[in-house]
């Protein structure tokens, strides 16, 4: 019997208790991590509130998991016990269908959510595919590295996989917990940035975190002058926004690129499209491979998410901190259980 302790729902919208399971035999090609630290991210509270109609109960959340692999299955590769790895939204994907052959497993079908139908990070312990745990760089924070794992991948995706050059333009819609990290990102990528916020109050805080430009969203002649000027705008809220302004800010053959789960449809007139030769897109998290080059890249340029630290035990306070908006702008849980 091997027992994996966390903190887990029982049901949507309940207190997170103490839960312990038996995890059974460890896969063939599976890893298990003793975990170390473990980002909150809002995809924690959407699982935890059932907003998605997916979620599964009891579910122990986290899915920006850091620790050390304690074991491994028999036909794992490339892993060794004692070295660091991450597990963010998926842990696990068929490794056989079009998609995993051609490294895009994280648009396989089959593909497993870390805390959907499996239990995720916050536990002394996650199991992940030997795919999904993804080594850490040896310059990375390791104390700040979890929402890299989800929130960063989330934002880098769409400078790495559509081909944005350094000369480019970029618009990052939003400074929370996943606009600040597109703003570094793109800072560091080379591009010309500019911040949009509904709160003139994170200007300053919006080009420390590497804006060249902050325009208020709320500003309909701020947002005019700066017509047909962007190459790509990344969305990064989840609630519903003057689109038809948004897309008057990208240049002819500019793409919109939504990443923040907004629940209602998006209303996009045909010609606002036409007319510039413009792209509506969207993109969920990363595949290994990308993931393993935003880790690199992020040591690189030493670019780690703002973060504040909780004790797992108190993951529901924590949980609170970022239901209520108050976090800056990524919580992250220090596991603690040897203490309880």
């Amino acid at each position: 019997m091997t027992e994996i302790h966390g903190w887990a729902a029982r049901g949507p919208k309940q207190k997170l208790e103490l839960y312990t399971f038996d995890a059974g035999q460890l896969a063939p090609e599976d890893v298990e991590i003793a975990v170390e630290y473990c980002g909150i991210c809002h995809s924690d509270l959407s699982i935890l509130n059932n907003d998605w109609g997916n979620s599964q109960y009891p579910v122990i959340l986290g899915h920006e998991a850091v620790g050390r692999v304690v074991a491994i299955g028999a036909q794992v590769k490339g892993l060794r016990i004692g070295q660091r790895v991450g597990v963010g939204w998926n842990s696990g994907s068929c490794m056989h269908c079009h998609e995993c052959m051609t490294g895009q497993n994280n648009l396989c079908l089959e593909v497993l959510p870390t805390m959907v139908g499996h239990q995720g990070g916050f536990a002394d312990k996650i199991r992940a595919h030997w795919a999904w745990a993804i080594p850490l760089p040896d310059k990375l924070d390791i104390s700040s590295a979890g929402p890299l794992l989800c929130g960063g991948i989330t934002v880098f995706s769409p400078l790495y996989t559509f081909g944005i050059k350094p000369t480019d333009r970029v618009g990052v819609v939003g400074i929370g917990g996943l606009g600040h990290m597109a703003l570094k990102f793109a800072k560091a990528w080379g591009c010309e940035v500019t911040a949009f916020s509904s709160s003139e109050s994170k200007t300053e805080e919006a080009k420390g975190f590497g804006a060249h430009h902050v325009v208020s969203s709320r500003d309909s002649a701020a947002m005019g002058k700066i017509a047909n000027s962007l190459d790509m705008l990344i969305v990064t809220v989840n609630v519903p926004l003057d689109w038809s302004a948004l897309l008057k800010t990208l240049r002819p053959n500019g793409r919109l690129h939504v990443v923040g789960a907004v629940l209602e449809a998006i209303p996009i007139a045909a010609f606002d499209l036409i007319m510039g030769q413009k792209s509506v897109s969207g993109s969920p998290t990363g595949n290994p491979a990308t993931l393993a080059t935003m880790l690199e890249f992020a040591a690189r340029h030493q670019i780690s998410p703002q973060v504040e630290h909780f004790p797992m035990s108190q993951v529901n306070e924590a949980l609170e901190h970022l239901a209520s908006g108050k976090a800056r702008y990524r919580i992250v849980l220090d596991a603690d259980f040897n203490l309880l």
